[in-house]
């Protein structure tokens, strides 16, 4: 507050003098007035009303930059006002994108907003794909989404290509644009010739800002021109864009490896559940099974059957390879052995059968099958067998002395084999069948030495008194220790049986 002055200011107009702070009938020589710093045509007038002296040069310093504060506060207040719709476009798609998952639910809605706002009849947002080579469709305004042909990214006609190569933004606005107008505004019927074309940048943290995909507004409302305004206001929605776009890209991916594994789990269940519970000949034998895919699915596979006259068959099988194609031919596999095992006289029939049958997938695949059928006729005493290439197959005796059973023809898909059966005693309750797959046999330790059948038979012969069960948990034991409880290379499969 000032004390001990009276003060006026006046404003020039002409040759004359107005002044702004009250009515006065007779303005005071100019000569006696302080200019007003900082603000043109204003005046100040000093007078003392006390003996006190007063620093005018001061008082309009002050009183000039009390002027000028106000009226800065006024433009931006201004300014705000006029870019309210602007502000409050940014920060309601600010909001919108924080809490969309997939873009694509929410991309026709941010689009429709900011074509209001820049004053555009039609508006497209496109996304590169994940190959980089063609832009495809989000969302668009003014026309239909799915009448929007792909467009590659190297087309050398194409606006929205070209901005993304570049990664800046084009624009025309007749008649003096920068830019050439739009080559094809006949074709596309558009109503006017400017055209805003931005990119949309992505920057991964730490690393430089990419395109992945661009933001095209066209057919403008009322004068045929995009402002800087709308240059500069699409550039920072484009850009929030951009990290959502990237965003909704990695939740897209994430939910697709997560069905992948939901699916792949239901495949390695499906797959197992096909294989037979050894309950299926308890009653006739003592047995025990055990098959352990090297990745989701695999291509190991055994069955057990019950046939006429209380014989046993029991058939063990190892594709060439394992995954997908490998657990098809198993599934085929197995769902052909049991029939053909039913109607078949003998094994070497029943390999020859299921040969006939998986010859069109195994000629595709480029895989082959190497498979035991055998039958044991505990009452008889004897094990009819057909060997189609299958090296891991042994009888072990009641003495704990193993035999191989030698292998009767090539394996399935390897060229057709003889029809011929193999035959070896069999002593009851005594003998023990000894199947399994060279995931077994071939699995090596940390310092490369490999398991071996001699162990697999060792744990046989000495356990001859206990349980096939017991055996199986002590060859996986060891197995497992040998291996340091890696995962395997190779599908595992073993099967044991005492009948």
């Amino acid at each position: 507050m000032l004390t001990g002055a009276r003060l006026r200011v006046w404003r020039s107009e002409g040759d004359g003098l107005t002044c702004v702070t009250g009515k006065v009938r007779k303005a005071p020589d100019r000569r006696t007035l302080i200019p007003i710093k900082g603000v043109p045509d204003l005046w100040l007038e000093v007078k003392a009303t006390t003996r006190r002296r007063p620093n005018a040069v001061a008082i309009a310093k002050t009183l000039g930059a009390l002027i000028e504060s106000e009226d800065e506060t006024r433009q931006v207040a201004a300014e705000l006002s006029e870019r309210y719709e602007e502000i409050d476009l940014i920060y309601t798609i600010s909001e919108v994108l924080g809490h969309t998952i997939r873009l694509s639910d929410t991309a026709a809605r941010i689009l429709r907003e900011v074509s209001d706002v820049v004053g555009a009849r039609r508006a497209t947002l496109l996304a590169v794909d994940e190959g980089g080579k063609v832009l495809r469709i989000v969302a668009a305004q003014g026309m239909n989404p799915s009448e929007a042909e792909p467009i590659e990214v190297d087309d050398p006609s194409s606006i929205a290509a070209r901005v993304f190569r570049e990664g800046r933004i084009h624009s025309y606005n007749p008649p003096v644009g920068d830019e050439s107008g739009p080559a094809n505004r006949e074709s596309r019927a558009y109503r006017g010739y400017a055209y805003l074309s931005v990119p949309v940048l992505y920057a991964t943290p730490g690393g430089p800002s990419r395109p992945i995909g661009v933001i095209n507004f066209t057919d403008r409302i009322g004068g045929d021109a995009f402002t800087t305004g709308d240059r500069k206001l699409v550039a920072a929605i484009a850009n929030q864009i951009g990290a959502a776009l990237a965003n909704a890209r990695l939740v897209s991916r994430d939910l697709e490896q997560q069905r992948l594994r939901r699916e792949l789990e239901l495949a390695r269940d499906l797959q197992l559940k096909l294989l037979p519970s050894p309950l299926v000949i308890a009653a006739r034998a003592d047995v025990a099974a055990r098959c352990r895919p090297a990745e989701v699915v695999g291509g190991d596979f055994y069955n057990l059957m019950r046939l006429t006259g209380d014989r046993i068959g029991v058939m063990i099988g190892d594709v060439s390879s394992h995954g997908f194609g490998a657990s098809l031919i198993m599934a085929l596999a197995m769902s052909a052995s049991g029939i053909h095992a039913e109607a078949a006289a003998s094994p070497a029939e029943v390999i020859a059968k299921l040969e006939e049958s998986l010859a069109d997938e195994l000629r595709k695949t480029e895989m082959f099958l190497t498979l035991f059928y055998g039958v044991i006729d505990p009452a008889a005493g004897t094990l009819f067998y057909a060997n189609a290439g299958h090296p891991q197959a042994f009888v072990v005796r009641a003495d704990g002395r193993p035999c191989r059973l030698a292998a009767t023809r090539p394996p399935l898909g390897l060229g057709v084999g003889s029809s011929e059966d193999a035959e070896q005693p069999w002593a009851k309750r005594a003998d023990t069948l000894c199947l399994f797959t060279d995931g077994i046999s071939d699995a090596t330790s940390i310092d490369g030495k490999r398991f071996g059948e001699e162990r697999v038979l060792g744990h046989v012969s000495r356990m001859r008194g206990r349980s096939t069960l017991d055996v199986l948990n002590a060859v996986t034991t060891e197995l497992d220790a040998f291996t340091d409880g890696a995962d395997p290379a190779d599908d595992r499969t073993i099967v044991l049986l005492r009948a």
